[in-house]
C-alpha cells in the first residue's frame, strides 16, 4: 500500500486553507437518504427476530426518520420518541404542539402527541402519565409486535418495570441502531463530506487567529460560530487545551490564557450540516514554530496514525488490526487515548477499537463503506505537553480514503 500523502508530516502546510466549494442541498437526494436509513433499521430488526423498536435517542430518531426537534434537550428528557415496526406504520410521538415540524417527512405515517411521564414534566402526576404511556405501548403490541418483545434504546427504570408487569419484554435497540448505521450510503457520504468541509473552515480560522493573549474559550468559540453559521447543529464535547493543560488529555476548554510558543490541541466532535459528524483533531503551536520536544511528540503522533492507516482495508479483522497496531512506548502508555479508532456517522459509532490492554471490540472486520476515525494522543506520563491528532476515513475495497483534508503541520 502506498503512503497516504495526506498525513505525511512533510506535506506542504497551507495556512490559509479554506474550502471554497460548498455542497448544495440539491446535490443530496434526501428521499434516497431517508429510505436507505429506515430500511437499514427494519432489516436489522428482522435479522434479530424483532418486530418493532421504540427510539428515544434523538440521534437514532434522526437516523431512522430524519426528524429533528430540540435534540440536546431530548437527550436528557423522555419527551419525544418514535415507533418503528417491521410491518406497519411508523409513528412519531412529538413534543407538545410541535407536530407540524415533521409534516414534510413522508416516511412518517402518523404523528401523535408524546405521552411524557418524567418527573420534570409531570411532577406528582408522573405515575399517572406512565400508565397512559404503558397502555399506548400495549395497544401497539396488540397490532404490531404480538410477540410482546420490543427493542428500546433509552428508557428509565419505572417504565421498564411497568412494561415487564404487562408481559412486554424490552431488548436493546442500541445494538440494532449501531449495526444499522455502520454502512454508509452514497448520500450519507455527501452529508458527511459537507460537515467535514464546515469543520475544516472553522479549523483553518482557528489556526489563523491563534495568538498569545487569547483564552482557550475564545479560540474554541470560532469553531462553534462557524458550525452554526453554516447550518451545523452542536458540538459534542469541549476538548481544547493549551500548554501544560494538554497533558494529560481530555481537559475541557477554559478561560486559561494561551501563552507564546504553547501547544494547542483540540478535537472537533462537531455535529454539522444534515446532522453528520466531523470528528478530527489537530495540534497547533502558538506562533507556528515547534520546539524540539514539540516536534518529537508531533512526529510520533503522525507515525502512529500512518502505521495504523496502513493496516486497514476491507476484510481485515478487528483482532488482526489490534494485534498489529502501532506500539505506544511505555513512558506514554499510561496517558494513552481511550481508543485507537472508532466508527463515525451522525456521531461516534460502532466499532470502537481500544488498546490491547483495555478490552473493547474484537470480533468483526472492516467493511466497504464503513466510515472511521483514527486517533492518537502522544503525551509522556508526567510530561509538559501533548499532541492530539485524528483523521476521518472511508473504508474502500483496497484501502482507506482520507475524508479530512485540513493539512497537518509542517515541522
Amino acid at each position: 500500500m502506498k503512503l497516504n500523502r495526506k498525513i505525511n508530516p512533510n506535506i506542504k502546510s497551507n495556512q490559509n486553507f479554506i474550502t471554497k466549494k460548498r455542497l448544495k442541498e440539491d446535490e443530496i437526494d434526501f428521499q434516497k437518504l431517508r429510505s436507505y436509513r429506515l430500511d437499514r433499521v427494519k432489516k436489522e430488526l428482522e435479522k434479530n427476530n424483532l418486530e418493532a423498536c421504540i427510539l428515544f435517542d434523538p440521534v437514532n430518531i434522526r437516523y431512522a426518520l430524519d426528524s429533528v426537534n430540540m435534540s440536546i434537550y431530548n437527550m436528557h428528557n423522555l419527551t419525544r420518541y418514535c415507533f418503528i415496526p417491521v410491518s406497519g406504520p411508523t409513528i412519531l410521538y412529538e413534543y407538545f404542539n410541535c407536530e407540524v415540524l415533521s409534516k414534510h417527512l413522508n416516511l412518517i405515517d402518523e404523528i401523535r402527541p408524546a405521552i411524557t411521564w418524567d418527573y420534570f414534566s409531570n411532577g406528582d402526576q408522573a405515575s399517572i402519565q406512565l400508565k397512559k404511556w404503558v397502555n399506548e405501548i400495549k395497544d401497539l403490541s396488540k397490532a404490531y409486535f404480538k410477540s410482546k418483545k420490543v427493542a428500546i434504546d433509552v428508557l428509565n427504570g419505572p417504565a421498564v418495570a411497568e412494561l415487564n408487569k404487562e408481559g412486554i419484554k424490552v431488548s436493546d435497540a442500541k445494538y440494532i441502531l449501531e449495526q444499522a448505521r455502520v454502512i454508509k450510503s452514497s448520500e450519507e457520504l455527501k452529508c458527511m463530506k459537507a460537515a467535514i468541509e464546515v469543520a475544516e473552515i472553522g479549523v483553518s480560522k482557528m489556526r489563523n487567529e491563534l495568538k498569545a493573549g487569547m483564552t482557550e474559550d475564545e479560540l474554541w468559540s470560532i469553531l462553534h460560530k462557524t458550525n452554526i453559521e453554516h447550518g451545523g447543529e452542536w458540538i459534542e464535547c469541549r476538548i481544547l487545551s493549551s500548554g501544560q493543560r494538554t497533558n494529560p488529555w481530555m481537559q475541557e476548554s477554559s478561560n486559561k490564557i494561551i501563552q507564546k510558543g504553547e501547544i494547542v490541541s483540540f478535537d472537533t466532535d462537531m455535529v454539522g450540516p444534515y446532522g453528520y459528524c466531523a470528528d478530527i483533531s489537530r495540534t497547533f503551536v502558538e506562533g507556528h514554530k515547534f520546539n524540539e520536544e514539540q516536534k518529537k511528540l508531533y512526529k510520533m503522533a503522525v507515525e502512529h496514525i500512518d502505521h495504523n492507516y496502513r493496516l486497514i482495508r476491507q476484510g481485515v479483522s478487528f483482532k488482526e488490526f489490534t494485534e498489529k497496531s502501532w506500539k505506544l512506548p511505555k513512558e506514554y502508555y499510561g496517558n494513552r487515548y481511550s481508543c485507537m479508532l472508532h466508527g463515525i456517522g451522525l456521531c461516534d459509532e460502532w466499532p470502537q477499537i481500544k488498546y490491547p490492554t483495555d478490552g473493547g471490540q474484537r470480533e468483526g472486520c472492516f467493511e466497504e463503506n464503513m466510515t472511521i476515525t483514527l486517533e492518537t494522543y502522544i503525551g509522556k506520563v508526567g510530561g509538559k505537553e501533548g499532541v492530539k491528532l485524528e483523521q476521518q476515513y472511508l473504508v474502500g475495497k483496497n484501502n482507506l480514503e482520507l475524508m479530512s483534508h485540513h493539512p497537518l503541520e509542517k515541522i
